[in-house]
């Protein structure tokens, strides 16, 4: 009989009968008939004499008597509580954040993300979300080094009295890292220069900036010269864009503004823009230093991920050209712009 196997029930019967006057070798001849071992055999006659015939014929189950591995209620409400601080404060409160929290804050025992969503489950505190693609299946691209490539996004918020306004965010590809945010009342391109030049004088120049085709960010892809466009330019930094109505290539920044209006809904309505540059700003940093990024290797946060790899090489600034004319007066892109400009640039390399 192979190891681990059941006895058939016969047998255990046999056993449960078994005569006390039984015939020297014969318990040897009944277990090698059978197959079964001598241990096997006097463990069952032993279990008769303490619980009686009827313990025998069915097999014991195998669950071990105690699991150290099992969780405690304590653990369990414990890992509950950090996933309502973290909602409480307007951050990722998903089983990898609660995880990651649990083990920042050096508490024995952390359960896995499994089952930390297994407990979310349980506690009906779990959001119920549509089924996601693997992570197997995503296909993922991210710049070699910080300032390789910066993306900038817009995108509306609503003060008290319900008046709106634009939240400018400029992120680092490689790092997530938010290098600059910016609030103004529309999205102009006289703002989304002052939030570049912000992050220019704080970090450096980059090599590149990626951002949609709107009229106030690059609007090349119209056959027009954005202003933003001819000032990062005139720095020598590479101006790309998605394609159009494909924001998965700014899918970086559309992210960063979820994490954006979830902390931002966590704290009062701010009266002012500059209220609300104050919130924003303390947002960053929270995010740039304290809250592991799921999106970087080893999740890190972002700063950790930046001083990790040497900033690629600034670009240089470049002489300025001339501006072609339209009839009518109207500004377009230069001669040399237009046959290897940002748009052809952002197809060519498939951006």
């Amino acid at each position: 009989m192979a190891a681990h196997e059941p006895i058939d029930p016969r047998v255990r019967l046999a056993i449960a009968q078994w005569p006390d006057d039984a015939p020297r070798g014969a318990v040897t001849t009944f277990c090698a008939e059978h197959g079964i071992s001598h241990k096997s055999f006097y463990e069952l006659r032993n279990r008769v004499t303490v619980d009686g015939p009827a313990a025998v014929l069915e097999p014991r189950s195998r669950r071990p008597r105690s699991s150290p591995s099992k969780l405690s209620d304590q653990v369990k409400d414990q890992a509950v509580r950090v996933r309502a601080a973290l909602e409480a404060s307007g951050l990722d409160h998903g089983p990898i954040s609660v995880h990651d929290k649990m083990a920042a804050m050096g508490l024995p025992q952390v359960p896995s993300t499994a089952s930390l969503a297994r407990i979310f489950r349980q506690a009906g505190v779990a959001r119920l979300e549509p089924k996601k693609k693997p992570r197997s299946a995503w296909r993922r691209f991210v710049y070699p080094a910080p300032n390789a490539c910066w993306q900038l996004d817009a995108t509306e918020y609503v003060l008290t009295g319900g008046r709106t306004c634009v939240i400018f965010q400029l992120i680092d590809d490689h790092s997530r890292y938010a290098v600059a945010s910016h609030v103004a009342w529309g999205e102009t391109s006289e703002a989304a220069i002052t939030v570049f030049d912000k992050a220019v004088a704080a970090h450096g120049v980059p090599q590149r900036l990626l951002s949609d085709n709107g009229a106030a960010l690059n609007p090349s892809r119209r056959g027009h010269l954005g202003q933003l466009v001819a000032h990062v330019s005139s720095l020598g930094v590479q101006a790309i864009t998605g394609k159009p109505h494909k924001p998965t290539t700014q899918g970086k920044n559309e992210r960063f503004h979820q994490t954006l209006f979830r902390s931002l809904d966590k704290q009062p309505l701010a009266n002012t823009l500059a209220d609300l540059q104050a919130q924003v700003d303390a947002i960053d940093h929270l995010y740039n230093t304290a809250r592991p990024h799921q999106g970087l290797p080893g999740r890190v946060t972002p700063t950790t991920a930046r001083e990790a790899t040497e900033n690629a090489e600034a670009a240089r600034s470049k002489p300025e050209e001339p501006f072609l004319l339209r009839p009518g007066g109207h500004q377009t892109l230069p001669a040399r712009a237009r046959a290897d400009g940002p748009a052809h640039r952002a197809r060519a390399s498939g951006s």
